[in-house]
């Protein structure tokens, strides 16, 4: 049985966008459900869906980070013009 390192899964799906990440974790999930595939395949599926489901966190928190970011500014920016009158 060969385990692949989660940082060589992590530089494989590094430069993926959260919807191909999203794409292909769905579709390792619907393979993985059906339970047809030799366990040693199903294994290497469950690792790089790992991988991709930390893809997809990584956009995720981003997002919110950018929203969070936004929010502040419009409040920042609605006090100021609120102390302005």
């Amino acid at each position: 049985m060969t385990s692949r390192d989660p940082r060589e899964l992590d530089a494989q799906v590094s430069e993926y966008t959260y919807e191909q990440a999203r794409t292909q974790l769905v579709d390792i999930v619907a393979r993985l459900e059906q339970g047809n595939i030799p366990l040693e395949e199903a294994l290497e599926l469950w690792e790089l869906g790992e991988a991709l489901a930390r893809r997809c966190q990584t956009w995720l928190n981003g997002a919110r980070e950018r929203l969070a970011q936004a929010q502040e500014h419009t409040r920042e920016t609605l006090a100021d013009e609120t102390s302005e009158k």
